[in-house]
């Protein structure tokens, strides 16, 4: 059954950035876009680069250290689909944000 995990507030999430936060023991990260916040796992595939300190680019996030793209609102690796970071449900409570992880 899934928990519910209290990560962060609404404004702490910047636009064209994401955020890093820790929940359960694993690192997520979190995007704001256009259709809402997001949360995939904050790892990269490649080289455990930290993606939420990416730059955003609509829905596409780019991983700091080699440069690894993943869409933020499935977790899709862009070249690569059998590459994917896990997505987690995400929920907006007032200025509350929570994820649920498995």
């Amino acid at each position: 059954m899934p928990k519910k995990y209290r990560v962060a507030s609404f404004d702490e999430i910047p636009t064209g950035t994401g955020l890093e936060v820790t929940a359960g023991g694993r690192v997520i990260a979190l995007f704001k876009t256009a259709e809402g916040i997001r949360a995939i796992d904050g790892i990269c595939a490649h080289a455990g680069g930290p993606i939420g300190k990416g730059t955003l680019n609509g829905t596409v996030v780019t991983c700091p250290w080699h440069g690894w793209q993943y869409d933020v609102e499935t977790g899709t690796h862009c070249l690569t689909p059998q590459i994917c970071q896990q997505s987690f449900a995400v929920e907006v409570e007032g200025d509350d944000v929570f994820v649920q992880l498995p």
